[in-house]
C-alpha cells in the first residue's frame, strides 16, 4: 500500500533530505525488522538510542530514515532522510497517516487510570455490541476484532503497531472501539495523532513510580488524554482526587464531561448496593433517573468499573435502558474476580484476580471479604524489573486477609527471594497472620491447606496471564488453572 515520502509526512513539521517522491512500503523502528522499501524511525528510547541502529537498518532495505540528527552511513547513496525535532511523534502522526487516519472511522473509547481500564472497556464493549455496534477491543488481555481474540504485546500499541491495528478493525466494519490507554503510552506518544470520541478516567493509585518517579508526573501523563491535543467527550471517577481535579481542569476548558463516582455529586452514582456471592445488585441515579438492576460481577470496585462503563455509554449515545439491560449480561471478565471452577471445591471459593497495585489489592481483598462466610486467605506477590517501593505497601495491604502467602508473581530478571523480603518488610510489625512460599504453585497449594469449608482464597497479581517470568524465560502458568488442580489435588481423594 505504498505511499510516497511526501504524502506520508504531510502535515508533519520536518525537513526531507534527498527524495520527496520515494515510495514507502511499511513503517519500521526496529531495525532487526526492516524490511526493503520501509521507513525507519530513529527513536531517542530510555535505554537505547535507535539513531544508532540507523546504518542496520538502511543494510536490511530501509530506504527512508526519519532522525533527530545527522547520522553518518557508511553508504548513504540514494538513502532519504527526514529531520524531525520528536521522532516519537513523527512516527505516530506518520503512522496515522499512513493508514488513512483509521481513528476517525469509528467511535474510540480511551480509558485511562491506575485500576479499571481493563474491566472498564470490556463492559463497554459489551454495552455497545448489545447495542447493535460492531466492537474492537485493545488492551491488557489483548486485542479482540468483532469478537476475534489475539495476544498483545502491550497493554497499549507502539503507535505503527497501534494505527494498523485501527486500520484492520475499521476494514473488518468496527464503528466503536474502546482502548486501554496507559500513562507510558501517553508519554511516549504513542496515541499522538488518535481520534478519540470519549476518554474517560478511573483512579489513580500507586503504581509506576519506577519510570514517573512522583505521583505527580504519573498524574499528568494520565491527564494529557484530557488535554486539548486529545478533544473528545469526558468521563471522569471522582472518587480520588486526581479525577477532582480533571473535573475541575475539563470544566474550566468547556468539555462535555460526565461524573461518576460513589459521591451524590457525581452525575452517575449509587443509591444503594446489594452484594451476593455471585451478583450485585444496583439502584442507580445517571442525570437524574434511577434505575435498578442486578448484573454478574462482584465486589465495590467494580460497582466504581461499572457506574464509568455506564457514563461512558451515555456519552456514546446509547440509552440508559439499553445500558441496563447490557449490563444484565455481562459476561466474566478474565483474571478479574474471576471465580475457579473445579470438579471437587471442599466448600472453598477460590477468585483470581489481577490485582498488582497495593490500593487494588486492598479493594480486592475488601470484597473477597464481603463474600465470604468464612476467612479470606490471600496469595500474592510482586513483580520484578518494576516499581520496587510499592513492595513493602503490598505488604502492609494484604494483612486486611486473615492469612497472607507471599509468593513470586513474575520476578523476572530479579532474585525472588529479595522481591519477597521487600514484601515482608511492610508486614514487620506482625508476628504471625502470613506465610511465605517463593513457589506460587505450592503457595496456591498451602492457602488450600489452611482453607476451611466456607473461606475464600483470592489469588492476586497475574489475572489472565498464562505465563510466569523467571529470569528471561516465559513460563506457562495459569493461578486459575493451577487453582482448580490443587482443588481437585486437595479434594478429590476418594
Amino acid at each position: 500500500m505504498g505511499i510516497t515520502c511526501k504524502q506520508l509526512f504531510e502535515g508533519i513539521d520536518c525537513t526531507i533530505i534527498g527524495n520527496a517522491k520515494e515510495e514507502v512500503e511499511g513503517l519500521c523502528y526496529n531495525s532487526s525488522e526492516a524490511k526493503p522499501g520501509d521507513v525507519f524511525f530513529c527513536i531517542v528510547g530510555l535505554k537505547v538510542d535507535g539513531h544508532t541502529f540507523a546504518q542496520d537498518a538502511i543494510d536490511r532495505g530501509a530506504r527512508v530514515l526519519v532522525v533527530e540528527r545527522k547520522v553518518y552511513l557508511a553508504d548513504a547513496t540514494d538513502v532519504t532522510e527526514v529531520v524531525v525535532s520528536d521522532s516519537r511523534k513523527a512516527m505516530a502522526l506518520a503512522a496515522a497517516n499512513f493508514y488513512n487516519h483509521p481513528s476517525a472511522a469509528f467511535d474510540l473509547v480511551g480509558v485511562t487510570g491506575t485500576n479499571g481500564k481493563t474491566t472498564t472497556t470490556y463492559l463497554v464493549e459489551h454495552i455497545a455490541s448489545v447495542s447493535g455496534h460492531t466492537c474492537g477491543v485493545i488492551g491488557t488481555v489483548g486485542i479482540s476484532i468483532d469478537g476475534q481474540v489475539e495476544r498483545a504485546s502491550r497493554t497499549t500499541p507502539e503507535s505503527p503497531d497501534l494505527q494498523h491495528t485501527f486500520a484492520r478493525m475499521r476494514d473488518a466494519g468496527c464503528d466503536m472501539v474502546t482502548m486501554e490507554v496507559s500513562s507510558h503510552a501517553l508519554d511516549l506518544a504513542r496515541t499522538w495523532g488518535t481520534a478519540f470520541a470519549v476518554t474517560a478516567f478511573s483512579n489513580l493509585t500507586q503504581d509506576h513510580l519506577d519510570y514517573h518517579a512522583t505521583f505527580e508526573a504519573y498524574f499528568e501523563a494520565k491527564a494529557m488524554l484530557f488535554s486539548r491535543e486529545y478533544p473528545a467527550k469526558r468521563v471522569i471517577c471522582i472518587d480520588d482526587k486526581w479525577g477532582e481535579e480533571l473535573l475541575s481542569r475539563c470544566a474550566a476548558a468547556g468539555d462535555h464531561v460526565v461524573s461518576t463516582g460513589f459521591s451524590e455529586m457525581a452525575q452517575v452514582h449509587p443509591i444503594s448496593i446489594e452484594y451476593s456471592a455471585s451478583s450485585t445488585t444496583l439502584e442507580l441515579e445517571a442525570r437524574g433517573n434511577r434505575y435498578t438492576f442486578t448484573y454478574p460481577l462482584v465486589g465495590k470496585f467494580n460497582v466504581s468499573n461499572v457506574m464509568l462503563a455506564f457514563g461512558i455509554g451515555l456519552e456514546l449515545g446509547i440509552p440508559g435502558d439499553q445500558i441496563v439491560e447490557a449490563l444484565k449480561t455481562v459476561p466474566p471478565i478474565p483474571g478479574r474476580m474471576q471465580r475457579v471452577k473445579a470438579e471437587h471445591d471442599g466448600g472453598v471459593s477460590i477468585f483470581v484476580d489481577y490485582a498488582h497495585t497495593p490500593d487494588a489489592l486492598e479493594k480486592a481483598i475488601a470484597s473477597t471479604k464481603a463474600l465470604s462466610q468464612g476467612r479470606t486467605i490471600v496469595v500474592f506477590g510482586c513483580g520484578g524489573d518494576r516499581d520496587a517501593t510499592k513492595r513493602a505497601i503490598m505488604g502492609k495491604a494484604s494483612l486486611a486477609a486473615d492469612l497472607s502467602v507471599v509468593t513470586s508473581d513474575n520476578p523476572r530478571t530479579e532474585d525472588p527471594l529479595a522481591i519477597i523480603d521487600a514484601i515482608v518488610a511492610g508486614m514487620k510489625d506482625v508476628s504471625d497472620g502470613f506465610l511465605v512460599e517463593p513457589d506460587r504453585r505450592s503457595a496456591i497449594a498451602l492457602a488450600i491447606e489452611h482453607a476451611q469449608p466456607g473461606d475464600c482464597i483470592l489469588v492476586a497479581g497475574k489475572g489472565h496471564e498464562d505465563y510466569q517470568i523467571v529470569g528471561t524465560e516465559t513460563l506457562h502458568f495459569s493461578d486459575v488453572e493451577v487453582a482448580a488442580e490443587e482443588l481437585d489435588r486437595a479434594f478429590g481423594k476418594a
